[in-house]
């Protein structure tokens, strides 16, 4: 980590950022303004403040999602360093407070960069093809809920007379089939960006060769991992997904049971289950496993939790390798 002289906090709204910078010794460098979170606006205040500070500087906010492209993108393009924190994080390190604005938010988002510039890793813009990965995703997600919803329409034919619901039948066919349209247009963009990028299409490829692990699930790791650049290894993303237990413990009065933490990605987590639930079905290695460890008086939700852990240590095995997945107990009968 560089050594700054200058911790800059951003409090990021949809319409505007308030920012306050303070130095080495916690002292207020840069006083409190506001701008508005437009990518100009932006681009002209730290073009303007890199040429008059002359001095290492590093800009902290929390990622707001969408909010909060617009200044990273700036920020990487000025070369400046910067940090997107956690909401939570940032929350959390505040302690005990009473009431909050904008203006106290960026001096703590300052003042949490100077007590941890030590232990925080600076963010990077995600790749395009990721970003829009992500876009497409999150919209096929709400697509197939909708899909699911306007098919319940079709429920009510076997209760209420069809003249009443000719208009709503007629309806909710031709909104399906438009629906079912664009889901099509949507997978097959995924699928080009696949090709399009050939280290992605191969990762997709080892990934899928995994029994029980589907196209979903392969797209979705590929998207949060950043194409396995934002994880070392399986038990970082294993703990970002909510699937790696955790001790309750704490001197000779507690002492709970170890289990999975709530603070965790889960749409992740729940892919993972619906991947572990077909490798007990269909991976005879994982199933024996399973039945073993039942048998053996193990809770069985236990048991398939550690079939999940099974799982991801296994794509990053054949990422790592850069080899498909072999299923050994062939070749051993």
């Amino acid at each position: 980590m560089k050594n700054y002289d200058l911790f800059i906090g951003v409090d990021v709204s949809k319409l505007k950022l308030d920012i306050t910078g303070i130095d080495q010794d916690n002292a207020i460098h840069l006083k409190h303004c506001v701008i508005r979170n437009d990518a100009k606006e932006i681009k002209k205040y730290f073009r303007k403040m890199l040429k008059n500070q002359g001095k290492p500087m590093i800009v902290g906010f929390e990622n707001t999602g969408v909010y909060s492209a617009l200044i990273a993108f700036v920020l990487q393009e000025l070369g400046i360093d910067y940090c997107q924190l956690p909401s939570l994080e940032i929350s959390r390190s505040r302690g005990i407070s009473r009431g909050k604005n904008d203006k106290i938010d960026a001096l703590k988002i300052a003042q949490y960069l100077l007590s941890h510039r030590f232990k925080i890793s600076l963010s990077t813009v995600t790749e395009i093809h990721l970003t829009e990965m992500r876009l497409l995703y999150t919209h096929r997600e709400k697509i197939i809920k909708s899909i699911s919803q306007y098919e319940k329409e079709f429920e009510n034919t076997d209760f209420l007379p069809r003249e009443i619901q000719k208009e709503i039948l007629k309806s909710t066919n031709s909104i399906l089939k438009s629906l079912h349209a664009n889901l099509k247009k949507i997978e097959d963009r995924l699928g080009v960006i696949l090709k399009e990028h050939a280290a992605m299409e191969k990762n997709f490829k080892l990934i899928t060769s995994i029994p029980g692990i589907g196209k979903q699930t392969a797209l979705y790791l590929m998207i949060v991992t950043k194409n396995f650049t934002a994880f070392k290894e399986a038990r970082q993303v294993a703990c970002y997904a909510g699937v790696a237990p955790f001790p309750y413990q704490s001197g000779s009065s507690i002492n709970g049971r170890t289990k999975v933490n709530n603070l965790a990605d889960k749409k992740l987590k729940s892919l993972l289950n619906m991947c572990a639930l077909s490798a007990n079905k269909y991976d005879i290695e994982l199933k024996e496993y399973f039945q073993r460890k039942v048998g053996e008086g193990k809770n069985k939700m236990l048991v398939l939790n550690n079939i999940r852990n099974k799982l991801l240590a296994r794509v990053f095995a054949v990422i790592n390798r850069q080899e498909p997945y072999v299923n050994l107990r062939k070749y051993a009968a």
